[in-house]
């Protein structure tokens, strides 16, 4: 084989250490005179400067050649589509208890936290498409292997596999509790009447045979640009809801005792939600109102009585402005362990590679323009939901938003609409979550296999059952889980980003700016990973039976 010449022809390394910002390199390669220089050519048809930068950076090995083609491929996903599949990523299950996070902490704090979080999260990203690219992988396990060898290999595929299984599981287990009580509601039943369509552990299989698994079947997770984006319109209108309820709901809630759900009247059985408003009147009563069409009571006694008929208990709450106050600042035994909850709210970054090896003109700055946009809307989202749960509920709310408004509404058409758009979302957020795990797996037991559908499937497959027997199986998963999660999450956003740069970014002294800041946020991270498992662990402890005693 002849010698290939390298020609570079824009050097600007120092330039973009300087700025911060990323200019590309760009190669050209002469001398392709035999079929084989012909072949290494054409992978460059149409090919972005990074790409390149990847293939030169460690090249000239035929091993690094042969694996070209799966990792380095030019990216055909647009800039929407990987928008949508990474705030797709970003949005979980986490957006429902975030109001209890805003009523632990205060608005102010709140607010405070998550636009840290958010900028660190930003900043994580950074140092990963940094480290990306001087590593020449866009692969999270190879990273690993480049910075520390063996250990960061396995240290970067346990962390993201645990992360992503605990998430997926969370996904499901809402599945599995949520869409008995829909399809109850649907069909007019009361009561769970133990029909096997109202099984949980069986419409959870069914849910990942029919729909997740298909979706997780597609070669490419650009294609999943679609569903992600049908996904983030079923959470707006989640928190389009939450806006609009926070009007109709007043406060304080009222109190209803076990003959709450439903009332009679005229011998027509109709659903009682009760809704207190303060009258105006000279003796300060409070009107009873259905929502729905039966009936409207404006007098206090009238309403009172046809109550007590019915075996309604009730309390009628006076001016309590103490409890319909909002705090801005609050400390209880509460507050440090809703940090976590905020901290792991936009944790997207085993799905940053993927989505980067697929984007279309790939580059460092267009994909950070990605995450930038995905990182934006989300904590837009975030703020929206947990600010309008708070206002409407204040003390009262629970750490999960949906449940509380049973403290209003035995049923809500509205409602019900909602429970069903949060299911659609989380489950097509699944496959988003499922697709790196797959890339970890393939990557640990099968380096430099060519593709094969029936390992993409069987993988996946794989995958799916064992989170479904987690699910069925194991009741305290979301315990085990969050254990898990608060450690490997804290991995995936601070300790191997600024652990890797540190290791594989040669060209930046150890005292530069970028590096002591990297230095920094390792720090920090090695710190929010201790005290947030210790915070579960302590939760566990007074949380046990054994410790009720005091």
């Amino acid at each position: 084989m002849d010698r290939m010449e390298l020609r570079k022809v824009n050097t600007d390394l120092d330039e973009e250490s300087n700025s911060g910002d990323s200019t590309e390199d760009t190669y050209t390669y002469t001398d392709m005179g035999d079929p084989e220089k012909a072949t290494i050519s054409s992978h460059f048809v149409g090919d972005d400067a990074e790409s390149q930068k990847f293939l030169t950076n460690g090249f000239l090995g035929k091993k690094k050649l042969e694996n070209y083609s799966d990792e380095y491929n030019p990216g055909d996903i647009s800039f929407g589509m990987s928008s949508f599949n990474l705030s797709n990523a970003i949005m979980g299950s986490g957006i429902l208890g975030l109001s209890y996070a805003m009523a632990n902490t205060g608005i102010i704090l709140f607010v405070i936290l998550l636009l840290s979080v958010a900028i660190m999260s930003l900043y994580s990203v950074h140092l990963l498409l940094k480290t990306s690219k001087e590593g020449g992988s866009l692969i999270y396990e190879k990273l690993g292997e480049k910075a520390f060898g063996w250990p960061g290999k396995m240290s970067a595929f346990v962390s993201l596999t645990m992360q992503n299984i605990g998430a997926m599981s969370s996904y499901l287990f809402i599945i599995k509790y949520e869409l008995p009580e829909v399809l109850r509601a649907f069909l007019g039943l009361e009561e769970n009447s133990g029909e096997w369509y109202l099984n949980g552990n069986y419409l959870v299989i069914f849910v990942s045979i029919g729909v997740i698994l298909p979706l997780s079947l597609l070669k490419n997770l650009g294609y999943l640009g679609y569903t992600s984006g049908f996904s983030l319109t079923c959470m707006v209108f989640f928190v389009s809801v939450v806006i609009y309820k926070k009007s109709q709901i007043p406060c304080p809630l009222p109190v209803l005792g076990s003959g709450a759900g439903n009332w009679s009247y005229n011998s027509t059985t109709a659903p009682l939600h009760v809704v207190m408003l303060p009258n105006d009147s000279a003796n300060s009563e409070v009107n009873f109102m259905l929502d729905s069409t039966y009936k409207q009571y404006s007098s206090f006694e009238e309403a009172k009585d046809k109550m007590h008929q019915s075996g309604v208990e009730y309390e009628a709450h006076g001016e309590d402005d103490e409890k319909c106050t909002p705090k801005y600042f609050v400390f209880n035994s509460r507050t440090a362990y809703t940090i976590p909850i905020l901290a792991f709210a936009f944790v997207c970054h085993p799905e940053v590679l993927p989505i980067y090896s697929e984007l279309k003109n790939r580059s460092r700055k267009r994909m950070q323009s990605v995450a930038n946009v995905s990182i934006t809307g989300m904590l837009a989202m975030y703020l929206l939901a947990a600010l309008f749960g708070y206002l409407t509920f204040y003390g009262e709310v629970e750490d999960e938003l949906l449940h509380t408004y049973t403290k209003v509404y035995t049923f809500d058409t509205l409602l019900l609409m909602v429970r069903l758009a949060v299911l659609v979302a989380v489950t097509l957020t699944v496959p988003i979550v499922l697709f790196p795990i797959r890339t970890s797996v393939t990557a640990l037991l099968f380096p430099g296999r060519p593709f094969s559908w029936i390992r993409h499937l069987l993988i996946a497959a794989a995958i799916l059952a064992f989170n479904n027997v987690l699910v069925i199986f194991v009741p305290s998963i979301r315990d085990i889980f969050g254990f898990i999660g608060a450690s490997a999450a804290t991995m995936l956003i601070f300790i191997l980003p600024a652990a890797f740069y540190l290791r594989i970014v040669k060209k930046e002294p150890f005292r530069s700016p970028q590096k002591i800041g990297a230095l920094v946020f390792l720090i920090v991270g090695v710190i929010f990973m201790i005290g947030s498992m210790t915070l579960i662990v302590l939760d566990w402890i007074y949380n046990s039976p054994g410790s009720k005693q005091h």
